[in-house]
């Protein structure tokens, strides 16, 4: 898998371009912190960029041979001879919606993957103190995209991974129909 995506759209990018650490995450499909964790052994120190797109937020950047030596680091830590579309450990989590203000604007809700609920509750409280997590489904990253534009379909969408619904029930009654169609997220009896 990861040789094959060796030829994303961030390839195509010059050397004065940053490529956000999320970004290259998504397109490497592995979690944020594991490249995050073979940055020092690398020698490289991201810097910080604002993203319009990501509500004005600073998000690590590195420069595209930075982006080319994290990309060989990950393809070499697959043995030569594992099929290289397995899904790494580290890609098992949950699928949530997070009520972000149950009380003023009870349509809001969050959804989203994560491995760590608790903390992600807690980040997301920062901005929305009274959210509340209506329901979480085990998971693999690889679905997340699917399983939100499920659980949304109708929804307004406000911001990234943010929608106004006519009730957070339904957006938990349609993610339920979502996850009931899915094999558990561990089944390796998957077809390739």
């Amino acid at each position: 898998m990861i040789e094959a995506r060796d030829q994303s759209p961030l390839a195509g990018a010059t050397s004065e371009d940053r490529i956000a650490i999320v970004d290259l995450a998504d397109d490497l499909q592995v979690r944020k912190q594991r490249i995050f964790k073979i940055l020092p052994r690398l020698g490289i120190h991201p810097t910080q960029r604002r993203e319009p797109s990501r509500g004005n937020q600073n998000v690590a950047t590195v420069s595209v041979p930075e982006a080319a030596a994290i990309r060989a680091e990950i393809a070499s830590s697959v043995p030569a001879d594992a099929d290289r579309s397995i899904v790494f450990p580290d890609d098992f989590g949950v699928f949530y919606v997070i009520q972000l203000e149950p009380q003023h604007d009870p349509g809001r809700v969050k959804v989203g993957f994560t491995t760590n609920i608790d903390g992600r509750l807690q980040k997301h409280r920062c901005s929305a103190p009274f959210a509340q997590c209506r329901k979480t489904w085990p998971c693999k990253r690889v679905w997340e995209r699917a399983a939100i534009d499920c659980a949304t379909r109708g929804c307004e969408p406000l911001h990234n991974e943010v929608f106004r619904a006519r009730s957070a029930h339904e957006v938990v009654a349609a993610a339920n129909s979502f996850f009931g169609l899915m094999p558990a997220p561990n089944d390796s009896s998957e077809p390739s």
